[in-house]
């Protein structure tokens, strides 16, 4: 691989079998790709270690250090080992080892239910040797509390509860949920089913509201009770409640907004004669194309890009200990897939 000042525009539009021209007005923002292409020639720009004149200038206007004379080492908290963390873990960790660092990971017990047995697991732990700690979403709201109150810089990738003084960085669910109603608006559908959790998370909930605004926003009236909203006791409960919601309703589009529940969909769907897009037409919430279905349509939510922009919050809060604490939102475009059908 050529050194990062010798890379050149050409060796990724190379790399990538594009025009020099493609490649530049992707790394300019400028429109004429799809989001997909957009994301390779960034990602490909990235491995090679090809950086803009502008993202070097951005570098130096956030403070944040290219090198250093320390290496530096963080822990990334996890209570499972999924692909869904796996991503955040593999973004923070290239931008760290980029910039001269490392990160390693921390595994929480899921038995780790109040203050004292965290604590306990603190002090056995090597936690509080690192220089810094990166907190993921989907931990309880309890042991989160706990877990922002160590004394270590640290960023949460979550979207921070109520008065948390930590810097977080998260995908924009928001954002994601208001790109697929409008998409399915724009396709014809005005009859969209809505399955998902507004319990659980926090994410979980703004999904919800995200969508209750976005439907009135296109004059469209939303009905909690003729959605699937809650997790289900069991797998006949949660079938019995779609076969009400959905097979003896006359919706047309269905919005995964959780991502595990898209296979059991999928699988619920088949066993019925059902077919996607004929039958039904279908966007999900996906951290990642599904195996299953990998060309359904789906806003890209930047799951990786957050882990990188993680390293960089950590870095920026040592280097700027006093400045105000910063909540990002990386907001990405919409992946058009073969899941949703036009109305006539």
């Amino acid at each position: 691989m050529k050194r990062r000042k010798e890379v050149t525009l050409r060796d990724i539009a190379d790399e990538l079998q594009l025009t020099v021209h493609t490649v530049s007005k992707a790394l300019r923002g400028l429109p004429g790709m799809s989001e997909r292409t957009r994301a390779d020639i960034f990602e490909t720009a990235r491995r090679m270690g090809y950086r803009t004149k502008e993202q070097e200038l951005s570098l130096w206007y956030e403070r944040i250090p290219k090198l250093t004379t320390a290496s530096r080492r963080f822990v990334f908290l996890l209570t499972e080992n999924t692909p869904f963390y796996r991503l955040q873990m593999d973004g923070l960790q290239d931008r760290l080892q980029e910039l001269g660092h490392s990160v390693s990971t921390s595994f929480l017990s899921s038995r780790i239910t109040g203050r004292g047995e965290l604590e306990d697991w603190i002090a056995n732990s090597d936690l509080l040797y690192a220089d810094g700690v990166v907190i993921p979403p989907a931990i309880p709201d309890e042991i989160e509390s706990l877990l922002l109150d160590i004394p270590l810089p640290k960023v949460l990738i979550n979207y921070p509860p109520p008065l948390a003084h930590v810097d977080s960085v998260i995908w924009d669910v928001e954002q994601a949920i208001h790109q697929s109603v409008r998409h399915f608006v724009s396709m014809g559908h005005k009859r969209i089913l809505y399955i998902g959790d507004t319990d659980t998370f926090r994410g979980f909930r703004l999904r919800w509201s995200a969508f209750c605004a976005a439907m009135r926003g296109a004059g469209l009236t939303v009905d909690p009770e003729e959605h699937l909203t809650s997790p289900a006791q069991s797998s006949s409960e949660w079938e019995r409640q779609l076969t009400e919601r959905l097979l003896e309703s006359d919706r047309t589009a269905i919005l995964c907004a959780v991502d595990s529940y898209l296979n059991p969909l999928i699988y619920f769907l088949q066993a019925r004669g059902k077919s996607i897009p004929n039958d039904y037409s279908l966007i999900g919430l996906e951290n990642m194309a599904s195996p299953l279905f990998p060309h359904i349509s789906r806003p890209s939510l930047l799951v990786r890009e957050a882990g990188r922009k993680a390293a960089e919050r950590l870095l920026w809060r040592i280097a700027n200990p006093d400045e105000p604490f910063e909540h990002i939102r990386l907001s990405g475009g919409f992946l058009e897939g073969n899941s949703v059908r036009r109305l006539v």
